[in-house]
Formats: structure tokens, sequence, C-alpha cells
């Protein structure tokens, strides 16, 4: 990022999967830009942790509401969606706070551990989850880019035997062209 701020390039926004490590990276060079998460990572990290089948009412209506992500495409759709999301918190709050204790040594540990990750990776990217609706060039998910980087895998991988200067040269023309289309 401090390399692409030294060229002069204007960020406004940035899509990330919201790993720890990119969101402090962006917190620390551009603490004024908007940082967009990626609902494809949210949806499919909750939905893994939710299992296709839950056994519990809650996760049942947590994987529900999850599904409905990629549909938001409007402010209104927003505010039922986090409305229902907190809904749904209020609901099972007491179940999502239930513990099994180890009365030998008094240490707990919550019973539903993967549906309080679904629930509070949510809560904890809610804040910035939704800043595409105000912004149409604001994507969504970082599918785009994903895209364009697996096409440049995909050509790199037929010129497997290029030194690293060579693989290096080979990107920035890559990138070079790419932008020119």
């Amino acid at each position: 990022m401090e390399n692409l701020i030294k060229l002069g390039v204007q960020i406004e926004s940035i899509t990330t999967d919201g790993h720890k490590s990119i969101l402090k990276a962006i917190k620390k060079s551009l603490p004024d830009v908007i940082t967009q998460r990626c609902l494809v990572h949210i949806q499919r990290m909750c939905l893994l942790w939710l299992t296709r089948y839950p056994r519990h009412l809650s996760g049942i209506e947590l994987r529900q509401l999850v599904l409905l992500l990629m549909k938001i495409k409007t402010e209104n759709d927003r505010k039922f969606w986090t409305r229902e999301l907190n809904n749904w918190y209020v609901r099972h709050k007491d179940y999502l706070q239930e513990k099994t204790v180890n009365e030998k040594t008094g240490g707990y540990w919550y019973k539903h551990k993967l549906l309080r990750r679904s629930y509070f990776s949510i809560k904890r990217a809610l804040p910035n989850m939704f800043h595409y609706l105000n912004n149409a060039a604001i994507p969504n998910t970082t599918n785009g880019i994903e895209g364009f980087f697996s096409h440049l895998k995909n050509h790199l991988d037929l010129h497997r035997g290029l030194t690293v200067k060579h693989r290096i040269d080979f990107i920035k023309w890559y990138v070079y062209l790419s932008n020119d289309k």
C-alpha cells in the first residue's frame, strides 16, 4: 500500500476479506479510506461454521439470515437484515451464553462455539459490510480482483521456467497490458 501511495494512486476504498493483518495494515497506512468487508467471505465462513444442517433453531435461523447477505441491494434491505439479526440475538442470547464448566479446574468454555463465532464475526464486520450501498463504485466482494489474479496465475503457470526477475517483469507487463484494455 505504501508503494501505491508513493506512486500517487488515490485509494477511495478497499474491499477485503477481513484478515486481521490486512485490516491492521489499512488502519496504519490509510486510516481514512473506506474499508468494505467482502460479503462472500463473511457468508462462506459463517456457512462453514453453521454447517449445512444445523441442529438447533438458533443455527437454522442464523443460517437463513447469512444466506440473505448477498441479496441486500438497498438501504431498506440493509435495515431489515440488521433488524432481523438483532432480533435473532435477543431471542437466542441465553443460548449463546451457555457454558460448560470443568469442576476440577473451574475453567469454562462456551457450548456453542461455532454459532458464537458466526454471530460475533458478523457483529464485528457489521460497521464495514454495507458501504457499497452508498457508493456504486465500491464492490461488495473481492471476486473481481480474485478473478484477475487467477488469470495471472494461470498465465504464469504457462511460463514455469522464468527466473524471479523475469517473473516480476512478466507480472508488470501483464498488469500494464490488462489496464490498457
